[in-house]
Formats: structure tokens, C-alpha cells, sequence
């Protein structure tokens, strides 16, 4: 039997504490709202019809954790789109296709587990489980913090043949 990946292990106390904790009326319409945002917005995705990353604020600050050859903060959509976002796509001969596995909100955060897959330009494939954790402010997502498998990056960024 496999271990869980990185992103479910790391996540998975998140998504405790976050659904263990009590929220308001108000609150709980906030949070309703945001998850009813990242669930159309991953439809959409998975559709072909846009993207989650049109939730972006332009000032968005999104972290990618770990060390893999998009890992760091990003100060604003353009500078994710362009450092991170674009080199993956460059890897890839298809979009990813998003599969939501489990979201949790609460307040003005959203935690969204997926898994993704695409087939690479090489005609290998990739696939990869996420956890983002998404801040919210006027509807629009202001910081995120995104946990990957990062070695199934790592083998799609320099060409290894596919990923689990």
C-alpha cells in the first residue's frame, strides 16, 4: 500500500480543524458562498469553460510550498500566471483536468483537495493531488497557499517519464 501523498497528509489536519470549528449565521453565509465560487469555477475548469484562476484578485499573493521548480510566493496573478502557471502548461500537450476530491469553507477560506491529470507534450502522463487553501476578500481569492506532490512536478519540469 502507498503512503497518502505529501498534500493529503499535510492538508488532512487543516481540514479537521477547519471543519471541527463553529461558525455565525453571517459566516457560515460567507463560507457558503466562496465554496459555491471554487465549485463552479473547478466545473467550469473541468469543462474546458475557464479557469479557478479566474478567481484571482490582481494582487493575489499565492505561495506554492515545497521545493520544486515552481515553489515559492508569487506577489500577483500576472507573476503566477507567467512563473508558474506557464511553464507547467508549456510541459503539458493537454489542460489538466481537475477532479475535486473534498472542500471545506469556513469564514473567508476555502481548502479544496483535487487531484489533476494531463497528458505531457512526450505523450507520457501526469497526475498530481492538490490542497489549496484560498483567502477570500469581496469575493475575490487574495492569498492562497498550494501543496503539491512535488516530485511528480519535478518528473513533469525535466521530462521523466510519467507520473503516478
Amino acid at each position: 500500500m502507498r503512503p497518502a501523498p505529501a498534500a493529503a497528509r499535510v492538508a488532512a489536519p487543516l481540514l479537521l480543524s477547519l471543519a471541527a470549528a463553529g461558525t455565525s449565521a453571517d459566516t457560515g453565509d460567507l463560507a457558503a458562498a466562496n465554496a459555491r465560487l471554487v465549485r463552479e469555477a473547478f466545473e467550469d475548469w473541468r469543462q474546458g469553460r475557464g479557469s479557478v484562476f479566474e478567481l484571482l484578485h490582481a494582487d493575489v499573493v499565492w505561495t506554492v510550498a515545497g521545493a520544486s521548480p515552481v515553489s515559492g510566493t508569487y506577489a500577483s496573478r500576472q507573476e503566477f500566471l507567467d512563473r508558474a502557471v506557464q511553464p507547467i502548461n508549456a510541459r503539458l500537450a493537454t489542460p489538466i483536468t481537475p477532479v475535486v476530491r473534498h472542500l471545506v469553507a469556513q469564514e473567508d477560506a476555502v481548502v479544496v483537495l483535487w487531484e489533476g491529470s494531463a497528458t505531457t507534450r512526450e505523450g507520457g502522463g501526469y497526475a498530481n493531488h492538490y490542497a489549496w487553501h484560498m483567502e477570500f476578500a469581496d469575493g475575490k481569492v487574495v492569498r492562497v497557499t498550494a501543496f503539491l506532490d512535488t516530485w511528480a512536478l519535478d518528473r513533469l519540469m525535466d521530462g521523466s517519464p510519467g507520473s503516478p
